[in-house]
């Protein structure tokens, strides 16, 4: 059962290192969102897993608080970028001098 843990766990290490080249590489904000709520998420799992392998329940509670943390931060970062169009899409051009005097 242990090696079946670990098999568990090793995946889900593998998806997070997806998870973060996603993050780095993602050619619009939407995109390193989503990947860093990815990550966030196996990262919860990896904790889940972790108490399960060594027989803690206690420390489920750390994987909640870090879901709903997580939760959080993905809305504010999404409010963050509604409010502020121009970083959502970078095929925009910058805004001229003119524009920016006004």
């Amino acid at each position: 059962m242990s090696w079946l843990l670990l098999v568990a766990a090793l995946t889900i290490l593998f998806t997070m290192a997806l998870a973060l080249a996603r993050a780095l590489l993602g050619p619009t904000v939407f995109d390193r969102i989503l990947a860093v709520n990815m990550f966030g998420t196996k990262a919860v799992l990896l904790v889940a897993v972790f108490a399960f392998i060594s027989g803690r329940p206690d420390v489920l509670d750390i994987a909640l608080l870090y879901s709903l943390l997580n939760f959080i931060g993905v809305v504010a970062a999404l409010r963050l970028v509604e409010r502020d169009r121009k970083f959502a899409d970078p095929q925009t051009p910058a805004a001229s001098q003119e524009e920016q005097n006004r």
